[in-house]
């Protein structure tokens, strides 16, 4: 009986065994882990990936581009079954995307668009997240002298942020009731690039500043940054819902931060590269459609998710969904913010 049931261990640990060689190699090129906006991410792609018995392989470069296609090389290389992408700047990557494409590894382009036909896109709506940014700015400030502060140039999330923003201000743009004082890129989406934008225009304009639109927190932190030091508080737009910018939304330095649930998006995107990496073509992942509305218009399968607006009126939101804590959101708290009370 002891035998018989040593044979059966045995024949137990070698399906095992079987089971996890058959485990799917999950390379993730993220773009610059410093960012605390992408933390969240992390741990919800992590455990998709390995709880479905693959092998998650991470890789952050830093903010350099040229790492990123090192590190894309690298994990080619390195017989990667699939392949995130989360790209500093779209087009110094793409000779890696292409190598990746030619030995048939499929690739998602994580929040961040890539076009080329064999890479499937996931994000939010990004365009939709520039509407809320300008719609909920401009509801408190619907005249007067704007700054808007774009992130890296070579991110296309850059370009679609602006075009929703035009589609909410264009008009009162062309009618003089807004009028545009300062726009420029903050390279890397740092906020220290935007800090030193908020200066030179608020220099330039003598402090004539009456809001700001800002395409991520980290520039909207840094902008007010320099609105403080100028003794001005003036209505402005991010988006990530950082924890530090839900805290200036309950301070009333900060107008609206769009909420992104990453852990949902992180959740999809793993879920997908798995899919992918066992053979699935991007045409049958569930929910997919095609999308072209970037610079060249090549046509990806992609999906968007839903953003989500948070003001002082609807801090609950996060707080309720565990994204972040009370006591991060309402430290020094306006005494009207329901959520902090």
């Amino acid at each position: 009986m002891r035998k018989l049931l040593w044979v059966a261990a045995l024949a137990v640990m070698a399906l095992t065994s079987v089971a996890l060689a058959e485990g799917k190699k999950i390379g993730v090129a993220w773009g610059d882990l410093s960012q605390p906006r992408w933390r969240w991410d992390v741990t919800a792609m992590r455990s998709v990936i390995e709880r479905s018995g693959n092998t998650y392989i991470p890789v952050d470069a830093g903010g350099s581009a040229a790492k990123q296609l090192q590190d894309i090389e690298k994990m080619i290389a390195d017989g990667v079954d699939a392949l995130v992408i989360q790209p500093v700047d779209k087009d110094e990557i793409m000779s890696g995307v292409e190598r990746a494409a030619a030995a048939g590894i499929p690739m998602i382009a994580y929040d961040r668009l890539i076009e080329h036909d064999k890479v499937f896109y996931i994000t939010f709506d990004n365009v939709g997240v520039g509407r809320i940014i300008a719609a909920i700015v401009k509801q408190a400030a619907p005249t007067g002298n704007y700054v808007i502060i774009k992130g890296d140039p070579g991110d296309a999330n850059t370009g679609f942020l602006r075009q929703g923003m035009e589609e909410v201000i264009g008009a009162a743009v062309a009618s003089g009731q807004i009028r545009i004082v300062g726009e420029a890129n903050a390279d890397g989406w740092r906020p220290e690039n935007a800090k030193a934008i908020m200066e030179k225009v608020l220099a330039e304009t003598g402090n004539q500043v009456d809001a700001v639109l800002a395409q991520n927190d980290g520039m909207a932190g840094g902008a007010i940054e320099a609105l403080t030091a100028a003794g001005l508080t003036v209505p402005i737009g991010g988006q990530d819902c950082d924890p530090a910018a839900l805290n200036r939304v309950a301070m009333g330095t900060q107008t609206v931060s769009v909420w992104k649930n990453n852990f949902d998006l992180a959740k999809q995107a793993g879920r997908i590269a798995v899919q992918l990496a066992e053979g699935t073509p991007m045409n049958l992942i569930p929910d997919a459609r095609q999308f072209s509305g970037g610079e060249r218009g090549v046509p990806v399968w992609s999906i968007m998710l839903n953003p989500t607006p948070i003001t002082a009126e609807t801090l609950d939101v996060v707080i309720d969904a565990d994204h972040v804590t009370k006591a991060d959101v309402c430290k020094n708290a306006l005494p009207t913010v329901a959520a902090c009370r």
